[in-house]
């Protein structure tokens, strides 16, 4: 933001008030908190000098203004899988899909945020669970897979059931995959919380004994699966196409 004010200060001084979106939520709150940091002091001495208010608006729902900010070296790159096998990504199997598709079923709060997401009203999240009601708007539906979006960088994930068995699956596969190397439980997180989520999703991790690991590794290790997770920005806001 401070970017742009500075980038267009020649148009934006003396203009009148205008208003700027974005998709960070904190200018919102700044000015209201009674304890700010140095830096943030310095961000709103240069903001007083223009009369702009901030509206916040989600990445996900500005699309092309997100598009358009992203940096190009983050585009997706392709390479070929034969000559270069460790490039190869590693993603959840179909079979994984089906399975937490019906694990949806007997897990209470899935249940409820499938429903509500299928068909959102203030009537259907009144009838959520309280502390279910907060993030409600961060859930959506595609082909049957329930998707989360975090509060600090807007990227889709797939939300696991309360089920031990799939989570730990997806902990084996991350965990043996060619290209993890031989990661800790820090770095298994960050694999993790690319791709999926489910509540305590950290402390979940960091209970997990990695001896299991080595153990189900000198067994045998699993073979690779692939599959490719497309997001795709449309202007009309489409969300994920998820091609197997």
């Amino acid at each position: 933001m401070e970017y742009a004010l500075a980038k267009f200060r020649v148009y934006l001084l003396g203009s009148g008030p205008f208003v700027v979106y974005t998709d960070h939520s904190s200018p919102r709150t700044a000015v209201k908190s009674p304890h700010i940091s140095q830096r943030m002091a310095r961000w709103l001495s240069f903001f007083a000098e223009y009369d702009f208010r901030v509206e916040y608006k989600p990445g996900r729902l500005n699309v092309v203004a997100d598009a358009l900010s992203r940096r190009p070296d983050d585009a997706v790159k392709t390479a070929d899988a034969n000559r270069i096998g460790v490039e190869r990504v590693s993603a959840p199997p179909s079979s994984l899909i089906d399975d937490m598709k019906a694990a949806y079923a007997s897990d209470a709060d899935a249940k409820q945020l499938l429903s509500y997401a299928l068909a959102p009203s203030d009537e259907a999240r009144r009838r959520l669970e309280p502390h279910l009601r907060a993030r409600a708007h961060r859930y959506c539906v595609h082909e049957g897979l329930l998707l989360y979006s975090a509060v600090d960088d807007d990227v889709i994930r797939v939300v696991v059931p309360n089920n031990y068995d799939l989570r730990m699956r997806i902990m084996y596969k991350y965990h043996d995959a060619p290209t993890a190397g031989h990661p800790g439980r820090e770095r298994i997180y960050v694999l993790l919380t690319r791709d999926f989520y489910w509540n305590h999703q950290c402390k979940w991790v960091r209970k997990i004994r990695f001896n299991h690991f080595r153990h189900r590794r000198s067994v045998g290790s699993p073979s690779l699966w692939t599959l490719s997770l497309v997001f795709r920005l449309t202007v009309s806001g489409g969300l994920v196409s998820w091609s197997l």
